[in-house]
């Protein structure tokens, strides 16, 4: 039976070596407050709207066998195949604030063609952070 239930995009879940570390990384590099931090330090959450960014550890045997090993890219040449994109209104100091407190330059902040200004970085476990201004409406 069909509904007219819309889903709420609730979790991104990013995998980590460290969820106490990458919690705190993400609060002082990017400016979040932390949500949650649970006393095994398996799950961690930040408040960022809408929608959580979550943290747990690469290897769980809950899932490993469920749906697989969680694989990092073998170098700094190799990404996978998502994002995570933060958005500001002045991407040039967040960008900033990001690496001086651990994030790995990939790219400075650079105005692009549809009209958002956007900036590269890596977290500590060398996953991808795209920070940017929100995208300017088509003329």
């Amino acid at each position: 039976m069909a509904t007219n239930q819309k889903p709420v995009f609730g979790y991104v879940v990013v995998y980590v070596k460290d969820v106490a570390a990458s919690v705190a990384f993400y609060g002082k590099a990017f400016g979040y407050d932390v949500r949650r931090l649970d006393e095994s330090h398996r799950w961690g959450e930040l408040e960022t709207g809408n929608t959580t960014i979550a943290f747990t550890p690469i290897h769980q045997h809950e899932t490993d066998n469920l749906t697989g090993a969680v694989h990092n890219s073998g170098s700094g040449g190799e990404r996978p195949p998502m994002e995570v994109c933060f958005v500001y209104s002045d991407v040039d100091a967040a960008y900033k604030r990001a690496v001086e407190n651990g994030a790995v330059a990939v790219r400075e902040p650079e105005g692009k063609e549809w009209g958002q200004k956007v900036g590269y970085v890596r977290d500590i476990d060398g996953n991808v952070v795209r920070m940017g201004s929100h995208v300017k409406p088509p003329k």
